[in-house]
């Protein structure tokens, strides 16, 4: 006997009214009642208890295995507040903010399931790169411009290089071939390339000018062009979520509904927020006394070291979906991360910088822009024809390590180049 035809038994992507999101479920199970879908639910007619206030708590601190991390918020706070070493601020404020990233990510997408779907897509797509947004402009608001810079740079050659190649090559290895949507995957990458292109035309502005000092020029142009970038950003988020939607469409294996009432998610996120502002703030003022103490410039921190705070949740998520060979998923958080921190946060810093007197430009030194063209080139040829596999992930890390090696050797203003006599060979 056949049963009654429901809109359970469709599909996600034919039922677009029903709102997924990236965060998986089974991360909650064991922290509520086992109660016939008190998260999952039955569809619209079902009626879910309202948890307590002692079992919403229940549900956040236990949501993640990675909460454990959070003892080292209360250590991060205490480190600087007692003047310990430099080295150890930066170690508990960095393993702290890890954790505080997933949280925020989780009130993030609590809150944008109960605001509904338009409003819900905004606020996901304006707190995705929050923690990056609020280390760079307490760095930049510190006057350590070189850090805002190499942090959204390498904010980008992490997500790009390293989570994208991660993804092919663990995804390559368990499929011989993942197919994934290659009209959404190069839209993200031509507007990676548009943000490049702001980049080089300051750079070539510079290299041209000669001797004649261009600086209030340059400063105007990044204020200008800045401006376009967000103006481009604000109509990609439109074409993303009103009139092209179906590009976008989830291929998310289980459906979510919220867990925590509105005022908690609220409370959450300004909780969250907060801490992260404290933390980011502690770790960015250990800076100096790090690269002194291990003997590394300010530059390679920013690029290599700090994209790892606000990002390390997110590369597990990647990965795991790509292994999954949802590679739709592992797209969008890794190229897709990508362009909203070149396209948004980058110009944004540029903005705040002009709001409290910061000279902050898009003018990045000759080698910086280099290695960003050189990256968002290589991840469009590989992009391009819709398919993945291992040896294109080994590309991409190949590339991020190389770009690692060098950073790690290219002089900062701090630190003189070191004079090699010719013909000997250094290691």
């Amino acid at each position: 006997m056949s049963r009654p035809h429901s809109i359970n038994d469709e599909p996600l992507s034919n039922t677009p009214g029903r709102k997924v999101t990236i965060r998986s479920v089974r991360s909650l199970h064991g922290t509520l009642p086992n109660d016939n879908g008190i998260i999952l639910g039955a569809g619209p007619e079902s009626h879910k208890p309202s948890l307590s206030l002692f079992e919403c708590l229940k549900t956040i601190l236990f949501a993640t295995k990675i909460n454990i991390l959070l003892i080292f918020i209360p250590l991060g706070i205490l480190s600087d507040k007692l003047h310990w070493p430099e080295v150890a601020t930066f170690v508990l404020n960095f393993i702290a903010i890890i954790p505080l990233a997933k949280l925020l990510g989780y009130a993030t997408e609590e809150l944008a399931m109960r605001l509904g779907e338009n409003l819900g897509a905004l606020l996901n797509a304006s707190f995705g790169n929050a923690v990056e947004l609020i280390l760079c402009i307490i760095a930049l608001k510190e006057g350590k411009i070189d850090v805002v810079q190499a942090s959204v740079l390498g904010s980008v050659l992490s997500n790009l290089l390293l989570v994208l190649g991660l993804c092919f090559l663990c995804g390559g290895l368990k499929y011989q071939s993942q197919k994934f949507n290659q009209t959404a995957a190069q839209t993200s990458a031509s507007l990676l390339a548009l943000s490049c292109t702001s980049l080089l035309i300051p750079a070539a502005f510079m290299a041209t000018a000669g001797d004649i000092d261009q600086s209030t020029n340059v400063q105007h142009l990044s204020y200008g062009v800045s401006i376009v970038l967000l103006v481009v950003y604000a109509l990609y988020l439109l074409f993303q979520l009103k009139t092209h939607t179906h590009l976008y469409a989830g291929e998310n294996e289980e459906e979510e509904e919220p867990v925590l009432p509105l005022w908690l998610g609220i409370i959450l996120l300004l909780v969250v927020t907060l801490t992260v502002a404290f933390c980011a703030e502690y770790l960015v003022g250990s800076i100096e006394g790090l690269s002194e103490s291990w003997n590394i410039s300010p530059t390679f921190i920013g690029l290599i070291l700090l994209p790892i705070v606000g990002n390390a949740a997110e590369h597990v998520t990647a990965v795991t979906v790509a292994m999954k060979n949802k590679m739709d998923l592992a797209i969008g958080v890794a190229v897709g991360s990508s362009m909203q921190i070149a396209l948004f946060v980058t110009p944004m810093m540029v903005i705040v910088g002009w709001i409290i007197g910061q000279p902050m430009t898009l003018f990045f030194n000759i080698f910086e822009t280099c290695v960003m063209f050189v990256s968002v080139l290589i991840c469009n040829y590989l992009i391009q024809d819709g398919e993945s596999n291992w040896l294109e992930g080994v590309m991409l890390l190949s590339t991020y390590v190389i770009v690692a090696i060098a950073f790690y050797y290219f002089p900062s203003p701090d630190h003189p180049v070191l004079s090699i006599p010719t013909g000997q060979l250094v290691f």
